[in-house]
């Protein structure tokens, strides 16, 4: 008599559909129809899943959306503590930190998108909103490191100016498409011959 073998065991969800496939999609329909206005139900119908395919690798809605807000605000906050935003001059540390941020917002667009959408309807969302304050302020920070330094005019207030840079580059998640004529690296040199052409004294 041979050993018949155990059966595998039943796999939950689509094959292959692991937690980073099911964020991803997850976000895109946040994307599409609002996060408010996606329920669970309506989310795992468009991703072709059952309720507890989504359960078994979130606990909830929320959780899909904090997975998604971390992608975005870690990937920013990291940008303020690379080596080229830590030392240097303050302009050329701003000029670093504009063009990481350019590069997060390409690589983690969906993500970036989400983030931008929130509004503080949930404690999740406005956890987000306290690190994205906080990241607003460092930048504000070296701002006025710069102002100091000579090499920023100094006749708008530090925060408006970081107000108005990072509206700058949030403005891309309405437009860019990933594939064409620019990449990141040519996008990052555009935002900074806008913004810090206006700005160096």
């Amino acid at each position: 008599m041979t050993d018949t073998p155990a059966p595998a065991p039943a796999r939950r969800g689509r094959p292959g559909y692991d937690r980073e496939q099911l964020l991803a999609g997850a976000v895109r329909v946040f994307n599409e129809q609002g996060y408010d206005a996606t329920s669970v139900a309506a989310l795992t119908e468009r991703l072709g899943l059952s309720k507890a395919a989504l359960y078994h690798h979130f606990d909830s809605k929320e959780q899909v959306l904090d997975a998604s807000l971390e992608h975005a605000l870690g990937s920013l906050e990291a940008v303020l503590d690379t080596p080229d935003a830590l030392s240097g001059d303050a302009i050329d540390r701003l000029a670093a930190v504009l063009r990481g941020a350019v590069a997060v917002l390409v690589a983690e667009l969906p993500h970036v998108t989400l983030l931008l959408r929130v509004r503080g309807n949930s404690e999740v969302e406005r956890r987000a909103l306290a690190r994205r304050r906080a990241f607003d302020q460092r930048i504000a920070g070296l701002v006025r490191e710069a102002q100091r330094e000579g090499s920023v005019r100094s006749d708008i207030e530090a925060s408006v100016v970081a107000r108005l840079l990072f509206g700058m580059v949030n403005s891309i998640v309405e437009w860019y498409r990933p594939g064409g004529a620019e990449d990141a690296g040519r996008l990052a040199d555009d935002v900074l011959t806008v913004a810090l052409h206006g700005l160096r004294t």
